[in-house]
């Protein structure tokens, strides 16, 4: 829902030897209630995103992805 994608970066050890990792995202598979078209959705979303759909409000949120051109 937010795009959110793993961040890259280097991990430095007390050597100060750089090798490679990244960072992933938190992100946890949700149900959510869709009372427009009385129905569950299964959405996999970011904390972020979790505390953004209890803000604005799951068809707030639906209708925005659906404008983008995703799948709801």
């Amino acid at each position: 829902m937010t795009g959110k994608e793993p961040g890259y970066g280097k991990q430095v050890s007390h050597s100060h030897v750089r090798t490679s990792r990244r960072w992933l995202p938190n992100v946890q598979q949700r149900r959510y209630w869709l009372p427009s078209e009385n129905r569950w959705i299964r959405l996999r979303v970011s904390a972020k995103g979790i505390k953004t759909i209890d803000k604005r409000g799951i068809e707030s949120v639906v209708g925005e992805m659906r404008a983008r051109g995703e799948r709801v």
